[in-house]
Formats: structure tokens, C-alpha cells, sequence
């Protein structure tokens, strides 16, 4: 079996968009990233819920997890709304050294080794610049696991 066996279509944000659309999106349709294209439509990078959220929380409670437990519900729901104009830009994880994407002839081994690698939750699947769709941890451990 294949990358391309496993393919689905998956959203795409620009380096621009606005991040709380980016979070909405990840909300709505239940999904644990989305891959993010650049200038020229190629994916750059993957967009994690967890770095989202890093940007959402303020720093204070991820370095002090029981200031986090003081905070009241309506509080705590004003954190995504405190995301403002920011971009996906400044929620991106620093630059990494491999990118989670392959091309659609990868193994399931070789997209379980890279998802593993590049700590993604999903890896997009590339065919001469082309963005095909993505392979996601789900799928992926479905095949896996012989669900």
C-alpha cells in the first residue's frame, strides 16, 4: 500500500490568513492540522492545533499549570478571541529541519516514520509541485492497526 492509497482531499491556509479562521476551520471539521501553502501554492509547512493553541494560551499558564486551574470557563473562552488579527505566520513552529510531506509511491512505512520524525499529525502528499491531498494520523493507524 501506498501514500496514495490513504490520500484525501484536506483544507490549505496561506502564511496570511488570519489564524483564528485557521482554528475555526480545525473546529468545524474535526481536524488536527491543516497544511499551509506558500507564495507559489506549495505546502511549506503543517499548521498543528497544539501551536494554535500555544499561541492562544497565554504563556504564563503553559509555564505554570496551576495558574491555568484559577482561571474561570468565561475567561478561559476569551483566549481564542485574544488570537485578534494575528496570521498563521506567527503560529508557525520555528522553521523544522524535515517537512512532513512526501510524494504519492511513499510506503505507509516511510509516512509512518516521517509523521513520527516531524511530530505531524498528518503529511501532505506531493506530486511535481502539485499538492494531491494529505495522509492523516487517523487513516494512517487505521490501516495499521487493520480497522
Amino acid at each position: 500500500m501506498r501514500a496514495r492509497d490513504l490520500l484525501e482531499p484536506f483544507p490549505t491556509v496561506e502564511l496570511d490568513s488570519p489564524v483564528a479562521d485557521a482554528a475555526r476551520l480545525m473546529a468545524e471539521r474535526d481536524l488536527p492540522g491543516l497544511i499551509v501553502l506558500d507564495e507559489r501554492g506549495t505546502p511549506c509547512s503543517i499548521l498543528p492545533g497544539t501551536q494554535v493553541l500555544r499561541l492562544a494560551v497565554p504563556k504564563y499558564c503553559q509555564d505554570d499549570p496551576a495558574l491555568a486551574r484559577v482561571i474561570d470557563e468565561a475567561h478561559a473562552d476569551a483566549f481564542m478571541r485574544a488570537l485578534g488579527d494575528r496570521t498563521v505566520r506567527q503560529a508557525m513552529p520555528e522553521r523544522p529541519k524535515e517537512l512532513p510531506v512526501t510524494d504519492p509511491d511513499a510506503t505507509l512505512l516511510e509516512v509512518a516514520a516521517l509523521m513520527a520524525r516531524t511530530r505531524s499529525p498528518l503529511v501532505a502528499v506531493v506530486e511535481r509541485g502539485r499538492l494531491l491531498g494529505a495522509v492523516t494520523l487517523n487513516a494512517l493507524m487505521d490501516r495499521l492497526a487493520g480497522t
